[in-house]
């Protein structure tokens, strides 16, 4: 049986939650072979090792350690990296994921060596050019060869573009696989208990896009903000690296403990999903947490002013928000006078999207590898990595 090998990219945080359930499924399949390439982009132990053994994901295949600098730094250390390995053990898939610099990097790469690449999670937009992610989306699905949609406003997006249909399957939210693959664990971990949550609500707060926390005079009004949230509703506030640092540069981390705020180091994403599950309400600027606050019927407020996730405004419990009026769009949530709603979850949000992507390359074809020892051309830790997993 042809044995084709796929390259996964992983780079940030959110990567990670949409490498992993491919990683297994197609670990579990006997015609692929996974391949797991982490860039370094995201060096932070509970951002990225910590979370990579919580998804079952092991040591990555290649770790190519770029770290931090700016986004031409890391755009070119990536491809020259990237280019390196996908040179000498070429894959016939690539797959990258999200919008970090790691993705478009990889995707410049892979095209321009003629290996197959997939974008997963693409056709999503935001309309805000002035956001590097978004800069990475457009750049990304122009040059991929097969894109992988979430949702139909994604599809919409490309078809307006003039993406030719056959380039394009929906495949749906793939975030929502890994909650599913670990739902027993997050519903074991028990973290809201062991922060002193027995049953009292709370607020999960994140905060890491330059808009929100680069500017001093931004930072300060969001730090007063979550002041007077934390008079309402307990915060818990999981600090970014980013985040942490410009705080502290300010001093705004003594103003929010000082009034209370719960602040943490990063956690892993069996420990975070569980900190969240247990939330009665979200304050983000992420965008992957939109998407899980709608599938779990959270109220979610999002300190942006637009979203590449419409469809978590108009089919779940997502809103827009300013530092000016998150408080009173909270208390209407926390007293049932909100326009929240909780409608059915968007279709192919089922925690079958690796699935159906696994399905995709299948029809898809590529070359693959025909002789009966094709698997004994990955890496060892690959290998070791299948065992592992039982596959």
């Amino acid at each position: 049986m042809p044995v084709r090998t796929v390259h996964l990219i992983a780079a940030a945080r959110p990567n990670f939650m949409k490498v992993a359930p491919l990683w297994h499924a197609l670990a579990a399949a006997e015609d692929f072979a996974p391949v797991l390439i982490h860039t370094g982009q995201h060096y932070d132990a509970n951002m990225s090792a910590d979370i990579l053994a919580d998804l079952g994901l092991f040591d990555p295949d290649f770790h190519l350690g770029i770290g931090s600098g700016s986004h031409a730094e890391q755009t070119g250390r990536v491809m020259l990296a990237y280019g390196e390995v996908a040179a000498a053990h070429r894959p016939d898939w690539l797959v990258v994921v999200g919008d970090v610099n790691s993705t478009l990097a990889c995707a410049l790469t892979g095209v321009k060596l003629g290996i197959p690449t997939v974008h997963l999670e693409a056709g999503l937009r935001s309309r805000d050019r002035t956001m590097p992610e978004e800069i990475n989306r457009i750049a990304t699905d122009a040059v991929a060869d097969v894109l992988w949609t979430p949702s139909p406003d994604a599809d919409a997006n490309l078809a307006a573009e003039g993406v030719p249909a056959e380039r394009v399957t929906r495949v749906g939210n793939i975030m929502l696989d890994s909650f599913e693959m670990k739902r027993p664990a997050i519903e074991a971990a028990g973290v809201p208990a062991s922060l002193g949550y027995n049953g009292s609500g709370y607020c999960v707060v994140t905060l890491h896009r330059p808009a929100n926390v680069d500017d001093p005079a931004q930072l300060a009004t969001l730090v007063d903000c979550l002041a007077a949230v934390q008079a309402e509703l307990p915060v818990v506030f999981p600090v970014h690296p980013r985040t942490s640092a410009r705080l502290k540069e300010s001093g705004l981390d003594a103003r929010l403990a000082g009034v209370g705020v719960k602040l943490l180091e990063p956690m892993p994403y069996v420990r975070f999903m569980s900190l969240v599950s247990g939330a009665r309400a979200v304050v983000t600027d992420s965008g992957g947490i939109q998407e899980e606050t709608t599938y779990l019927g959270i109220p979610c407020f999002t300190l942006r002013e637009s979203t590449e996730r419409p469809i978590t405004v108009e089919q779940g419990t997502n809103r827009l928000a300013t530092p000016q009026n998150v408080l009173e769009s909270l208390r209407a949530a926390l007293n049932g006078g909100s326009n929240v709603h909780r409608a059915p979850k968007p279709e192919f949000w089922d925690g079958r999207t690796a699935a159906r992507c696994v399905e995709d390359l299948r029809r898809r074809g590529g070359r693959g590898r025909s002789d009966a020892n094709g698997r004994e051309s990955l890496t060892a830790r690959s290998i070791a990595g299948r065992e592992r997993n039982g596959a």
